[in-house]
């Protein structure tokens, strides 16, 4: 058993520790490896989702500057009009201008809702 006070392990037990060892070692790297991985498809989606929503906000704040700037070329407009008739005229053709341009930005800003979920449900 043992020699000067030495400790001695039967061959048998070293080799069933030393299995141990390695497979316990092995699944500890596999789970480094998967946290890593998972740590890393979140900060992705993360960075995704962040550039979608800053652009999301960033195409807002265009349709916003654009309307502000037609109702002021309206309003510019409306102070220059000579009668009534042309009041009404430029009235009308104004709601009709800026109810297509709100459906098109409508469209626009739903099809970008739709690519951020998008990216929400992908890997």
């Amino acid at each position: 058993m043992a020699k000067d006070g030495a400790f001695d392990i039967p061959n048998e037990m070293r080799a069933f520790a030393e299995k141990s060892i390695e497979q316990a070692r092995a699944a500890f790297d596999t789970f480094v490896s998967a946290t890593q991985h998972a740590v890393n498809t979140a900060q992705s989606q993360a960075i995704n989702a962040h550039t979608g929503v800053r652009e999301a906000g960033e195409l807002a704040m265009r349709f916003a500057e654009q309307n502000i700037t037609t109702s002021f070329q309206f309003a510019q407009r409306l102070l220059q009009a000579k009668d009534t008739q042309e009041v009404t005229k430029l009235h009308s053709d104004y709601v009709s201008s800026q109810m297509a341009t709100l459906a098109e930005q409508a469209k626009e800003l739903s099809k970008k809702a739709s690519q951020l979920t998008g990216q929400g449900t992908q890997s």
